[in-house]
């Protein structure tokens, strides 16, 4: 059986913490919870040859993107990379932490979440922002760990590019 070190990154308050909930336990609170300092979760994920552990770290929100801690990330074979849907700058968070992660460590196989897809009424992020990252080739779900719409997608998707 693999086992898989996945790190979740984005902003505080994008919904990390809610996204690992709805995968590992198929739950939602609306209760905030901070996450301080890291978090750890397992879900296995069965793919059609083989078993994959994905051991999430659920690391705390990271606005002040010069207080982060790469060193986290060590031993990380992948990435959930998410962005608040309602908070434009909660993408170039995610994109920031990516570039700094693999400057440190190298590229690394990511997912990135446009996370409260069911408030796409209040969305700043546009379809044009993210097919512009699509063009990049990337794996993006628009997720929302309120329904769960897209959430165990997104983290199959991972752990097949992983398992690899």
């Amino acid at each position: 059986m693999l086992q898989k070190k996945i790190c979740m990154l984005g902003g505080f308050g994008v919904g990390k913490t809610s996204l690992v909930r709805r995968f590992v336990q198929s739950i939602f609170s609306e209760t905030y919870l901070t996450t301080v300092g890291v978090k750890i979760d397992k879900k296995s994920v069965a793919l059609p040859d083989k078993t994959v552990d994905l051991i999430l770290w659920d690391l705390a929100g990271e606005d002040d993107i010069g207080s982060f801690r790469v060193s986290h990330v060590r031993g990380a074979t992948g990435l959930v990379l998410v962005v608040d849907g309602t908070r434009a700058a909660t993408l170039a968070a995610a994109l920031t932490l990516r570039e700094r992660v693999e400057a440190e460590f190298g590229t690394m196989p990511f997912v990135l979440l446009f996370n409260k897809s069911d408030l796409a009424d209040r969305w700043e992020i546009s379809d044009g922002d993210i097919d512009n990252l699509r063009q990049l080739g990337w794996q993006i779900y628009l997720t929302s760990a309120l329904s769960g719409e897209y959430v165990d997608d997104a983290f199959h998707q991972l752990a097949s590019m992983v398992a690899k």
